[in-house]
């Protein structure tokens, strides 16, 4: 493999989790009054950590939150993800295949919480391929667009940000992977690449069951 090691964005990247979680945030925002479609909604908020989003809320309705309300969206989105969740398409055949083919280094790298993180790579079964190697962005002094939680996964795994590949689905998540000097590849189910490849990305790609032969014969020189 080109890279001695390969860290994973969470959320639309190993689960697809955005669609359950944008649609319990939907539906609280329509609650307090504030009505938004499903592409609205996406726009604003993918790859945005919990505290971003509540900014943007709170900015926009004119008042801050209480604590109840973010429980309350937390429990509602919890219930979603732990019914309904699933893996991405491709991703255990591909995470296999990286790991059979490189040195094992592999991490998830998330702007999530880390109990999030947990909860859902438990949820679809593919905690176990990371051994222990999850990082949030919650616990890094800035969380993405900033690099922090990029930089201590590629620490962790004692490698260069530089002989990393980092996979992600968001512009957010893009610019991050990017600031850290890794080479990012970017997951495009939806086939719009032209914003991913402008924040960053040097590689779209449309399937998980591309991801380890893009990796293989890559040229990072």
């Amino acid at each position: 493999m080109s890279f001695e090691a390969v860290i994973f964005d969470c959320d639309g990247v190993l689960v697809d989790s955005e669609p359950l979680t944008l649609g319990v945030l939907r539906d609280m925002l329509a609650e307090l009054g504030w009505e938004l479609s499903a592409d609205e909604c996406e726009a604003l908020f993918i790859g945005k950590s919990t505290a971003n989003e509540l900014q943007i809320i709170q900015n926009r309705i004119g008042k801050k939150l209480e604590q109840d309300w973010i429980d309350e969206f937390q429990l509602r989105r919890n219930q979603a993800l732990k019914q309904k969740l699933v893996a991405v398409p491709g991703i255990r055949q591909c995470l296999s295949d990286i790991l059979k083919a490189g040195s094992g280094k592999i991490a998830c790298a998330s702007a999530a919480e880390l109990q999030k993180i947990n909860l859902q790579l438990n949820k679809v079964g593919l905690i176990d391929l990371f051994d222990g190697h999850l990082f949030s962005g919650v616990d890094v002094p800035r969380n993405k667009p900033y690099p922090d939680v990029y930089l201590k996964a590629a620490e962790a795994l004692a490698t260069d940000p530089q002989h990393c590949a980092i996979v992600e689905d968001s512009i957010t998540g893009i610019r991050a992977g990017f600031a850290a000097g890794a080479t990012v590849f970017a997951y495009d189910p939806k086939h719009n690449p032209e914003p991913l490849l402008n924040a960053g990305a040097a590689v779209v790609f449309n399937s998980m069951c591309d991801l380890p032969n893009l990796l293989r014969h890559y040229d990072q020189q």
